[in-house]
């Protein structure tokens, strides 16, 4: 089942604010692994929000009418 831009774009903001309140722990083996993982899905996310947005924006904007 497709999930609508406006899901995707909330589930997308839930992981992003779910990652920035990670706290790491610095005690713990492979933490840096983690964090460097955490990072890279948070920039993924970040990503993907903003096409979302360039594309609903451009949706938007679209009168129809070709040039």
């Amino acid at each position: 089942m497709p999930v609508s831009v406006s899901e995707l774009t909330r589930e997308l903001k839930e992981l992003i604010a779910a990652l920035d309140r990670r706290v790491g722990r610095v005690e713990q083996a492979g933490e840096a692994e983690i964090a460097r993982d955490a990072a890279a899905l948070r920039a993924k996310a970040v990503k993907r929000l903003a096409e979302l947005a360039n594309h609903s924006a451009a949706t938007a904007g679209d009168s129809g009418d070709a040039p």
